[in-house]
């Protein structure tokens, strides 16, 4: 079943990259006591992704904080390196924090997991946005078609 509004987040472990390499945190440690502005995404380096997606919350990430958002989070089926990479080159330090979630634990626990093995990309995440707020969520989009119901415009309207 598919997370909704009012649903807790899944509490599962996903990697992020530390200073001593990749790591694993509890998907609590993330949310517990925090507003965080969560954001999900099929792949690292696709082209809305990266194009679209990823730079709206970097460019709106003093917004964000401004409104009160403690953390601005993008999860990917990514593995941390990868995320790391892709952070690195979208320059999201101090922005955003990169997860992934290679083994699909968030992405399968938020019933987000898609099928894109036509397109040889294997099982991903869906294009989503939420607004979690003490591990709760409280806004929460998804694509219909094209992009911009995920962004990070749309999410900072959940703020106003």
């Amino acid at each position: 079943m598919t997370i909704k509004i009012g649903d807790a987040v899944p509490d599962v472990n996903v990697g992020v990259m530390t200073s001593d390499g990749p790591g694993v945190i509890s998907t609590d440690e993330i949310f517990k006591g925090k507003t965080v502005a969560l954001f999900g995404l099929p792949g690292a380096f696709t082209k809305t992704c990266s194009a679209q997606h990823l730079p709206g919350f970097v460019d709106n990430a003093d917004t964000f904080k401004a409104k009160g958002v403690d953390d601005i989070v993008c999860i990917s089926v990514n593995d941390p390196w990868v995320m790391d990479a892709w952070g690195k080159s979208q320059n999201v330090a101090g922005h955003v924090t990169m997860i992934g979630d290679g083994a699909l634990n968030f992405t399968r626990a938020a019933g987000l997991e898609v099928d894109l093995n036509d397109k040889c990309y294997g099982p991903r995440c869906k294009r989503f946005s939420a607004l979690v707020v003490d591990g709760v969520v409280k806004a929460l989009h998804f694509e219909k078609a094209g992009f911009g119901e995920t962004s990070a415009e749309k999410l900072l309207e959940d703020l106003a």
